[in-house]
């Protein structure tokens, strides 16, 4: 089969197009034929050596859709997603014309989307329910802040929440585009550059969020913090512009605040499937809006598709192998 794979860390232009061994089912493994396979900024950060654990020589990729080729006689034939934080890292990841993949980790993907929208969906939507539903057990009625709420993540989180009957604020630089999921739900925007803390208790009415999803992190985690209601929660998932942060810890225990860190590579294939079937019921009640697809390239494109992640593109970057 062909993939691009990377044997040192650098650029996008340490991948190469290579022709592996096919790989093989077993008892405990299927084998999928991808249809069309994402490309993450952590996929990026991956080829360039910042992410831990990675081994090489590796196939990247981590979020997926394609058709069982090989394995049990029910699964045979069928469209299915999937995600994970060790397939790219530890294993050979997505970004090929095959990958063995574990059949307890098999998950039917929504029946609405075609393979390349639901290819662009795992990373973005799995983090955002890891810490919006199973950390910080946002409820109907609750409001939520989503810091970065223009983002991959941010307008996951956004669409996660408010089908959950929630009240949701974007905290960004600019407020998200008007076509966008994020934009077409917020209730409120908070610029941040703002006096963000001040600008949340005045919209909550002195109460601050019930829950804050800090898709930031670093620069914006005190902002964040502050502006938690009493036993208010606080997610983190970034750190951009510092790691080390400060807050007054007095304050934080007389608020009473939660903070989580989620990691979506934490979970392996089998802890995201288990979340992707949580999702498929919104994607086809049409409650989730799938990402927009920005652009997509064959294989031997691979280091165009990177660069244009590493650039910041807007909308998702797709392999169709």
């Amino acid at each position: 089969m062909r993939a691009i794979q990377f044997t040192e860390f650098g650029d996008p232009s340490k991948l190469q197009l290579a022709t592996l061994l096919d790989p093989q089912p077993d008892e405990a493994t299927a084998v999928i034929r991808i249809k069309a396979a994402s490309v993450n900024p952590s996929d990026v950060k991956n080829v360039a050596g910042q992410m831990e654990h990675t081994v090489l020589p590796r196939v990247p990729g981590r979020d997926f859709s394609g058709i069982v080729e090989h394995g049990p006689a029910e699964w045979l034939g069928a469209e299915v997603w999937g995600t994970g934080g060790d397939i790219g890292f530890l294993e050979d990841g997505t970004h090929a014309e095959r990958i063995a993949f574990p059949i307890a980790s098999l998950v039917r993907k929504p029946t609405n989307l075609d393979h390349a929208t639901a290819s662009a969906i795992g990373v973005n939507f799995v983090i955002a329910w890891l810490g919006t539903v199973t950390y910080a057990g946002l409820a109907a009625g609750e409001t939520i802040a989503v810091v970065g709420a223009g983002g991959g993540v941010g307008g996951a989180v956004v669409q996660i929440a408010k089908a959950r009957g929630c009240r949701v604020m974007a905290i960004d630089r600019r407020p998200p585009s008007p076509e966008s999921p994020a934009g077409r739900l917020i209730d409120d925007y908070v610029p941040a550059d703002a006096d963000v803390p001040a600008e949340v208790r005045r919209l909550t009415g002195g109460t601050g969020a019930s829950v804050v999803f800090d898709a930031v992190g670093g620069v914006m985690f005190e902002p964040a913090l502050l502006s938690l209601a009493h036993r208010g929660r606080l997610v983190e998932i970034s750190g951009t512009g510092k790691r080390r942060v400060e807050f007054d810890v007095i304050d934080f225990y007389h608020n009473e605040s939660r903070i989580f860190g989620a990691d979506s590579r934490k979970l392996d294939t089998s802890a995201s499937a288990a979340l992707l079937a949580d999702l498929v019921p919104g994607f086809e009640s049409g409650a989730y809006s799938p990402p927009v697809i920005a652009a997509t390239y064959p294989l031997e494109e691979a280091r165009a598709a990177y660069e244009a992640v590493a650039k910041g593109t807007a909308g998702r970057v797709v392999l169709t192998p």
